[in-house]
């Protein structure tokens, strides 16, 4: 068997979960509520404080999907439970991010006329994010973003997109990174 798929997921106090028909789990906690449907040839079972994940086959595809399956539900526990969260920093010269409410404001140092070359004074553009269901932004400082949430899925999603609009360059290193990440650095010509 899977190695992940056939361990139990342990289920903490103030968690519940529910199978209900067409292998639909629902997990509820206090950090809200999370729903995924499973294939139907997984077996989804709730023993006590703990779920157990069973295939019925060692097929190839049966066994992937086992393991996918067990980490799915771990996960959906888990983010009710504790929650997940990533850490964004944004380096570089002028480069912020503000909170207005919902709305996060990205400041990366985008021209507003584009034709023009940028001279000081003029107004950036600026890229606007507003909280999704389920999602919070925290700004600790004007270069930190914590994106946080229940669903890992969706947290890591929310967080490429808002990396996405200035990746790291790997001269200076400018740009929005991931808390943690190395940026492979280049010299550049005087580097020879």
């Amino acid at each position: 068997m899977s190695r992940i798929g056939r361990m139990p997921v342990t289920v903490p106090a103030g968690v519940t979960v529910t199978v209900d028909a067409g292998n639909v789990v629902t997990v509820k906690g206090k950090n809200g509520t999370l729903t995924e449907k499973f294939p139907e040839i997984i077996t989804v079972k709730q023993e006590g404080a703990t779920v157990v994940v069973e295939r019925p086959d060692d097929e190839k595809e049966t066994k992937a999907l086992h393991g996918l399956c067990r980490a799915l539900l771990n996960n959906m526990v888990v983010g009710v439970s504790e929650g997940f969260s990533k850490t964004l920093e944004i380096v570089g010269v002028g480069y912020k991010v503000v909170k207005q409410g919902k709305e996060l404001q990205l400041y990366l140092g985008h021209s507003l006329m584009p034709e023009k070359h940028p001279r000081a004074g003029l107004p950036q553009a600026k890229f606007v994010f507003v909280e999704p269901e389920g999602i919070t932004f925290e700004v600790p400082n004007s270069n930190t973003i914590v994106v946080k949430g229940a669903s890992k899925q969706q947290v890591g999603q929310i967080a490429a997109e808002i990396r996405s609009k200035r990746p790291p360059e790997p001269y200076l290193g400018k740009g929005v990174k991931y808390q943690g990440e190395v940026i492979r650095r280049k010299a550049g010509k005087t580097g020879k």
